[in-house]
């Protein structure tokens, strides 16, 4: 789902997201910082994040390493991000199948690299917790949201994972239970939290809302 509130660049991907509990994520915007390496992981919209980033400090990418999801983007984004001349380079077709390459990339990291995270928030839950898993200190780690604000959701009740969800409630891909939409967030998990909307009354389910329309 994509937002429609004005952000930097052309895209207007930026979205505000209203106050909420203390556990949820807070995102800022990414920033040039000195360092040896950069590690830049985007996906889709996250791209102009890093279009923003290197007209800031075009310099930096010498020394970074892009790892880029475009999902629903296409080929929108990626000669743009190739034209910026980083020391690396990968186009991933999903993240699942990106992860082993952020693993490597952590493992082989020196002290002092800096992480640059950008794009929908199941990417950056997830990419954070590898580099943080990986030792990299939470203050090298930087975030800044862009594009679709559909949530990566747990059900409590199966532990499975929904991916992408955009409406409230929303059906278990898992065990089918129909979920209402919390704030709680897992940093371990880097997912949401979805309970059962109908447990005391089955069948009792209002209409689905899209999240945040």
């Amino acid at each position: 789902m994509r937002s429609d509130q004005q952000g930097d660049s052309d895209g207007m991907s930026k979205f505000q997201f209203p106050p909420s509990i203390a556990s949820r994520p807070v995102y800022g915007t990414l920033e040039p910082r000195p360092g040896k390496a950069h590690l830049m992981i985007a996906d889709a919209e996250g791209a102009e994040a890093l279009l923003d980033l290197a007209a800031r400090d075009a310099a930096l990418f010498a020394t970074a390493h892009i790892i880029f999801i475009p999902k629903g983007t296409g080929e929108t984004y990626v000669e743009r991000l190739r034209a910026l001349g980083p020391a690396q380079f990968y186009v991933g077709p999903s993240y699942a199948a990106s992860v082993q390459r952020i693993r490597r990339v952590l493992s082989d990291a020196h002290m002092g690299l800096q992480v640059y995270l950008a794009g929908t928030e199941g990417l950056m839950g997830q990419a954070q917790n590898e580099a943080m898993q990986a030792g990299i200190p939470h203050g090298a780690i930087q975030t800044e949201h862009r594009g679709s604000v559909a949530r990566r959701m747990q059900c409590v009740h199966c532990k499975g994972i929904t991916e992408d969800v955009t409406t409230d409630p929303f059906v278990c891909s898992h065990c089918g239970l129909n979920l209402f939409v919390r704030d709680h967030y897992s940093r371990r998990l880097a997912a949401f939290q979805g309970v059962c909307i109908d447990a005391e009354d089955p069948g009792n389910v209002p209409e689905p809302v899209e999240l945040y329309k």
